[in-house]
């Protein structure tokens, strides 16, 4: 199976909550090696060219002001699989759905206050990590 890159953000709501060592830690025990880390406080701007393909949608400007209330930690992950898996671990978008021991489900709130996001296809996780990370921003190495 082929190594692949996604994006992981520790949300606002997580990161006021203090997990976010305890959702890295899901995510190396699952096999996702973070290559790029970045602890970030979100403009308007940026919010709304991260999330621009949900513009048209009646939640977009909540979705802007919540991501942009807080900081947060975008993570560039490789595994094999990564994006199937990394979206496995954090569980439903909503943390009621969410399996137990998943992400949303330990550390969500409601649909909006879920704790992570994750790309959901191999395109989208082009765009995402290179919204965020320069190809110099990302350092892979080999595990002991």
């Amino acid at each position: 199976m082929a190594l692949e890159k996604t994006l992981a953000i520790i949300k606002p709501d997580a990161m006021a909550k203090g997990v976010v060592g305890a959702i890295i830690q899901r995510m190396e025990e699952n096999s996702l090696q973070p290559i790029g880390v970045k602890l970030l406080r979100l403009t308007r701007e940026q919010a709304e060219g991260f999330y621009a393909v949900h513009k048209d949608k009646t939640f977009f400007t909540e979705l802007v002001n919540f991501m942009t209330s807080g900081p947060v930690v975008v993570t560039c992950l490789l595994g094999e699989a990564a994006i199937n898996k990394w979206r496995g671990v954090m569980g439903a978008t909503n943390p009621d759905q969410a399996v137990a021991g998943s992400i949303r489900r330990d550390f969500g709130t409601d649909i909006q206050c879920n704790a992570v996001h994750g790309s959901d296809s191999p395109e989208t996780a082009r765009f995402e990590v290179g919204f965020f990370f320069e190809p110099q921003d990302l350092h892979e190495y080999e595990w002991l």
